[in-house]
């Protein structure tokens, strides 16, 4: 079965999706991450989506519950690299995925992890 590596930084996780996703994969990714937020105990999680140049509406949802299932478990979710028509779509589909912060990058999105941390 495909999966999504999930990389543990401290007390962060990062997921860095390097392939198209499909439905199936998405769902996998939540089920796994949402078991290493538990199991690491991490109070972040930094999704860079920089290689993604499509986000239909089933993915985007996905991102907005993964993000909302993290901050029950009481983990922060930054998403990062955002490519503009990715944000062009998910504007033009309505989705504003609640509880989602974003940064342009890596770098940035662990910064503001790390303040709103404090």
């Amino acid at each position: 079965m495909e999966r999504i590596p999930i990389l543990k930084m401290g007390d962060m996780l990062l997921v860095t999706i390097q392939v198209d996703m499909h439905d199936r994969l998405a769902m996998t990714l939540q089920d796994d991450l949402t078991s290493r937020i538990v199991k690491d105990r991490a109070r972040g999680v930094l999704i860079d989506i920089s290689a993604l140049d499509i986000v239909d509406s089933f993915i985007g949802r996905m991102i907005s519950n993964t993000a909302a299932m993290a901050r029950i478990l009481d983990a922060r979710t930054v998403l990062v690299g955002m490519q503009p028509a990715v944000a062009i779509t998910l504007v033009e589909l309505g989705l504003t995925l609640h509880g989602v912060r974003t940064a342009l990058n890596v770098e940035k999105g662990v910064q503001l992890l790390k303040q709103t941390a404090e």
